[in-house]
């Protein structure tokens, strides 16, 4: 009980033990070596996490040591069931070679999903992000007090806008307002990301009201959804046909004509 209590005193202060840090060293030094070899620095792995939603960084260090430790566990079954005679050489080549693509390949299509879910989801809840901005803004906040007081408010409940206002803010104090919505679009870069990058330059460079600009793009916003969805539906009745002819059609099908078939070959 002492010694996990200190370690959380030190950890509250940001310090760790002498154990701590020779991990965190071992593996920062696994990190590189793979890294070297797959051409892919911690940055690059942080930005695919935080591309992915997964915002903590200590899970980046984790990524390389356990795809590469899977996968040696794995090689290393493999190679003992075949020693065994369990397996044939086809088959350990076969079972060795599905186990490196799904152990190489297999995070990497994870956090690719998770991306493509998370710019969907975040342009998806975008109007909604607009109406508070707009009513901030109606209050009298400036375009970045509104976006860091609802960073805030948001990180409980939905920490994906939360971070992406975050990270506009942090970005629009060092490079300006317009050069970090450029950067927020090239982080996701979807259609509604585009509207409401494009529509606030614009206001900001032509001095209109922000407020009315903001209340029109969530309009614009939920109406060209609405229209997705409608396009989505209509699509559907054409989908439904494939397993209509599949499972109905082709079966009655063959109910009617059967009993003629079989007459004519009893027939024969």
């Amino acid at each position: 009980m002492i010694r996990v209590a200190r370690q959380r005193r030190l950890q509250r202060y940001g310090l760790s033990t002498a154990k701590s840090m020779r991990g965190h060293q071992l593996l920062h030094s696994f990190n590189s070596v793979i890294g070297s070899v797959v051409s892919l620095s911690e940055s690059d792995v942080r930005e695919k996490m935080i591309a992915a939603g997964i915002y903590h960084g200590r899970f980046d260090k984790w990524l390389f040591p356990l795809k590469y430790g899977v996968l040696t566990l794995g090689a290393l079954g493999l190679m003992f069931a075949w020693l065994q005679g369990q397996l044939e050489p086809s088959r350990l080549l076969l079972y060795a070679s599905v186990w490196m693509v799904v152990c190489l390949l297999g995070p990497d299509w994870y956090l690719t999903m998770r991306k493509h879910n998370l710019q969907r989801g975040v342009s998806d809840r975008l109007p909604y992000l607009l109406d508070l901005m707009g009513v901030c803004v109606q209050t009298g906040m400036t375009i970045e007090s509104s976006m860091r007081y609802l960073a805030a408010e948001m990180e409980s409940f939905d920490p994906d806008l939360a971070y992406m206002l975050k990270k506009t803010n942090e970005r629009a104090m060092l490079v300006g307002i317009e050069a970090a919505l450029n950067e927020l679009y090239d982080r996701i870069p979807t259609a509604e990301i585009r509207s409401f990058v494009m529509t606030l330059s614009q206001s900001l460079q032509y001095g209109s009201s922000i407020s009315n600009v903001l209340a029109t793009l969530s309009v614009d916003i939920r109406e060209i959804q609405m229209l997705n969805l409608e396009e989505k539906i209509g699509k559907l009745a054409a989908k439904m046909s494939v397993p209509l002819i599949l499972f109905i059609m082709l079966p009655i099908v063959v109910l009617i004509t059967a009993p003629g078939i079989l007459r004519l070959m009893s027939g024969a």
